[in-house]
């Protein structure tokens, strides 16, 4: 059973990546449109027997996540042996609970279509809640970026950072959870959190920094970097409470309306994320992205042959 690797047009330059570091060509595929706009897809070669990667990140415009259901159609019918759905970006996750009346559990909908669509698996990175994982019968790898980051911060901190002079700042309660464990896994740093309401969807206002911040160096930690309103205002209120120097990283960077220029602004001095999502335009010179396909690879690497997929966060 060969490895196969293909993938639609949201996110073209991580596929190669992957490739690459598995040393294997990507699979013939097409995925064009009709004159109407609709969507074609077709693998130009056999699959049959073979275990098929898929990968596409499933943010906006929603043809990403329509490229992937047909994708994954696609395989299926061609006998694939296996089929895994490689989604760096696991788009439509916040609403992952019916928290307001006449509302979708849009990640729940996701999970179904993945499965009726015929995929065995699914390996993403840094899932919004990973309750999500129990939306799926089917197995899924859930990838943290914690390593990525470490190995970024030791090429620019060779020490390591200094549990007395930095601290990880959760921009919010909900995120507490993955603060913590990103403090443990980089030099046990302490942590603080941001406390602030939200009165409505993509607007959020800060309220107060929880924890000693003064004189510290910060590493204001999320999952997705949206409109960066939240982000942003954490590291007015973290500057304010005397904090030193702010640097930010977050998995997913979706720098949607404004987000860019909110960023430009605020105090933080490096913006960090990962290449989950493939940025439409060049960013300034204050912002890092960081490839994750060796990290990909290795993953799909594991799946295919078996191993621990959570050896990787060790």
């Amino acid at each position: 059973m060969e490895i196969k690797v293909l993938g639609g047009n949201s996110n073209r330059d991580l596929m190669v990546g992957i490739c690459e570091e598995l040393g294997i060509e990507i699979t013939k595929h097409s995925v064009s449109r009709f004159s109407d706009g609709e969507i074609f897809v077709q693998i130009d070669e056999s699959v049959r027997g073979d275990d098929v990667f898929i990968v596409q990140s499933t943010n906006p415009p929603a043809e990403n996540i329509l490229e992937l259901l047909l994708l994954g159609d696609a395989a299926k019918r061609a006998s694939a042996a296996r089929i895994t759905a490689v989604i760096p970006y696991f788009g439509y996750a916040r609403q992952d609970r019916k928290d307001k009346p006449r509302v979708p559990i849009s990640a729940k909908l996701m999970a179904k279509l993945i499965e009726s669509a015929g995929f065995d698996r699914v390996l993403t990175v840094d899932l919004h809640a990973d309750q999500i994982q129990g939306f799926f019968d089917i197995p899924v790898d859930n990838l943290y970026a914690t390593p990525i980051f470490k190995k970024y911060l030791l090429s620019e901190f060779p020490m390591g950072l200094n549990p007395d002079e930095w601290i990880i700042v959760s921009p919010d309660v909900g995120g507490i959870k993955r603060a913590r464990t990103i403090a443990e896994k980089l030099w046990n740093l302490p942590i603080a959190l941001i406390d602030k309401r939200r009165p409505k969807p993509n607007v959020a206002e800060v309220v107060r920094v929880i924890g000693d911040v003064k004189g510290k160096n910060i590493l204001l930690i999320d999952d997705i970097i949206d409109t960066a309103t939240t982000i942003s205002n954490a590291a007015y209120a973290l500057k304010e409470e005397g904090a030193n120097r702010i640097i930010i990283m977050a998995t997913h960077g979706l720098f949607s309306g404004n987000a860019i220029e909110k960023l430009e602004k605020c105090p933080a001095e490096r913006v960090v994320v990962t290449n989950t999502i493939s940025q439409r335009y060049d960013l300034p010179s204050k912002f890092v992205v960081l490839d994750i396909s060796q990290f990909l690879a290795e993953a799909i690497r594991r799946i295919h042959r078996g191993g621990s997929v959570s050896q990787l966060f060790l």
